[in-house]
């Protein structure tokens, strides 16, 4: 637990002592304040339906990308990879580390928004069970992404490449159940379960179903699984 709270605390304080965090908040608090705030204001509508319905989920297959590109390319890229895992430390805890940083960010942007939903329990009458959902459901789908970026993230030594691949990878997952109607109905099951944004859709009902639950954390599990042998491969070769 102390090497993976060390890495943990370095790469917390990289992302605050550096513009990237800061960046990051605000894009997205301004981004999601203003479909919050149009859907307020413009429709007449007191309710976070639309907002996270599709617009905060979608940010998050842009700027998750963009938090975990640098994780593990950067470290391979600077030659400080090869020094961090001669040490008496973990590969599981070099990836948690350096995980549960980037979750941190990702979950401080996402309570930040929760003005929102204090706005409209001021001015109308907010689904109590809706809301919980709905940010379970952003976390989870958030910690998921993440999990997807760091290990595309410890395949590369290029930001860029892990970028544009894990952007391709997160966003083919949240557009699959916008396409079920154009495959065969023998793949619709299976594209309907894979797809990330359909689990979402499920619990920010309001509905905490078992199988969503195991589905986030699968894939959460499998991300940093395969970070972690990637690095091992690279040790032993």
């Amino acid at each position: 637990m102390n090497n993976i709270y060390s890495i943990f605390k370095k790469e917390v304080r990289s992302y605050f002592n550096s513009p990237i965090a800061y960046i990051f908040i605000t894009l997205f608090l301004l981004l999601s304040g203003y479909f919050f705030g149009s859907t307020l204001f413009l429709q007449n509508q007191a309710d976070l339906r639309s907002v996270f319905g599709f617009w905060v989920p979608f940010f998050l297959t842009l700027f998750v990308p963009a938090m975990t590109m640098r994780l593990i390319a950067e470290e391979k890229r600077s030659g400080t990879l090869e020094v961090l895992v001669t040490m008496p430390i973990r590969d599981s805890e070099v990836i948690l580390g350096k995980y549960l940083a980037a979750f941190v960010l990702l979950l401080t942007a996402i309570l930040l928004t929760f003005t929102y939903p204090l706005t409209i329990s001021i001015l109308g009458n907010a689904d109590g069970g809706s809301i919980v959902g709905g940010y379970l459901g952003l976390i989870l789908m958030g910690a998921s992404y993440l999990a997807i970026g760091v290990y595309i993230s410890s395949m590369t030594e290029n930001q860029i490449v892990a970028f544009i691949i894990s952007l391709a990878i997160i966003f083919a997952l949240f557009m699959l159940d916008k396409i079920l109607m154009l495959v065969p109905s023998g793949l619709v099951s299976i594209l309907e379960y894979v797809s990330i944004n359909n689990h979402f859709a499920n619990i920010a009902r309001g509905v905490i179903d078992s199988r969503d639950l195991i589905y986030y954390l699968s894939l959460i599990f499998l991300g940093l699984f395969l970070a972690t042998r990637t690095l091992a491969s690279r040790k032993s070769a």
